[in-house]
């Protein structure tokens, strides 16, 4: 069986060799490899590492990644695609693990998990381990998938269209290619033995500016898919009420500043509420593990919940003004 392995990679010179030469690592006997990357305009030596680690390597102006990743599976000759990003390590026995997902045709696409590559960062281990405790409570079939570790045969692929190549950043075209597939009656497996090592981010202001970007692209998703608005087993019910809480608070504050409300109490009641929401995993790990390290990572999640807000409330009003235009 021969499956390809597609990276898209922008300015990745740093990461890029990595990601394909443990992606050929896969190959045994009866799996072939080919790793192809899409250099999406990248204006550093990522092509050329590529082409050094084995990986066929196709040029394209910038356009993002899921343009990249169309360009990819377009190009590729497996059966089965794979896909990843240039900042991922995949792990020991990861297509392996992933194939062995496609139990019967009723399977669309099969998904992995993550290992962290960055694990002497503090905020990346705390990054890492919220997205474990998701991973923890995913079912064995699920309504979404990152494309950082998915594999969909090509038939899935020509039938859904691939990608949209409207979502210009790396947020919330995975998703929405997985309601794609859903749509179409095809399950998504979750394998969370199949894994690839990521470099989580190192920086609070580098993860505040990612977290923008993902709200930012919630409003296109949800205007496309508004039936997923209420969840798709990654997305909690704390992340669907997060925007009421921030503006809540927000539009009480200004009450408060102007002398519109009488009282400070609703304002100090649904501050106190959305802290506890961001408390109640720290706690959790504290009391369970006896991590109280964990503690801080909850201010960088209250912070979070406001850069996701302002990025979906700025993606609203772009998007409904392009409409209204």
């Amino acid at each position: 069986m021969k499956v390809s392995v597609v990276i898209p990679a922008y300015n990745a010179e740093r990461t890029i060799a990595q990601a394909v030469s443990q992606s050929l690592a896969q190959a045994r006997e009866s799996l072939e490899v080919e790793v192809i990357v899409v250099d999406d305009g990248s204006d550093d030596d990522t092509a050329k590492f590529a082409e050094a680690a084995g990986a066929k390597v196709i040029r394209q102006e910038n356009a993002g990644p899921a343009a990249a990743r169309n360009q990819g599976w377009k190009s590729a000759t497996g059966q089965v695609i794979c896909f990843t990003d240039s900042d991922c390590v995949p792990t020991a026995g990861w297509l392996e693990n992933l194939l062995a997902g496609f139990t019967d045709g009723q399977v669309g696409a099969v998904a992995g998990s993550y290992e962290i590559a960055n694990p002497s960062s503090w905020l990346a281990q705390w990054v890492h381990q919220e997205i474990v405790e998701r991973h923890k409570r995913m079912p064995p079939f699920v309504r979404a998938f990152g494309s950082y570790n998915v594999a969909i045969p090509r038939y899935v692929l020509q039938a859904t269209g691939g990608f949209d190549p409207e979502y210009r950043q790396a947020s919330g075209e995975d998703n929405d290619l997985a309601y794609k597939i859903i749509k179409k009656d095809w399950r998504i497996a979750f394998r969370p033995q199949a894994k690839v090592a990521h470099y989580h981010p190192e920086r609070v202001w580098q993860y505040l500016q990612e977290q923008y970007r993902h709200g930012f692209w919630r409003a296109k998703l949800y205007q496309d898919h508004p039936g997923m608005i209420r969840g798709d087993d990654y997305t909690r019910l704390r992340d669907r009420l997060e925007p009421f809480f921030v503006l809540g608070i927000l539009a009480f504050a200004i009450f408060a500043v102007f002398g519109i409300m009488g009282s400070s109490w609703p304002l100090m009641i649904l501050l106190g509420a959305y802290m506890f929401i961001h408390l109640s995993w720290p706690i959790s790990w504290w009391l369970g593990e006896g991590r109280i390290g964990a503690f801080p990572f909850a201010g960088v999640t209250f912070l979070r919940g406001f850069a996701r807000t302002a990025g979906l409330c700025m993606g609203i009003f772009r998007r409904g003004f392009k409409k209204s235009s």
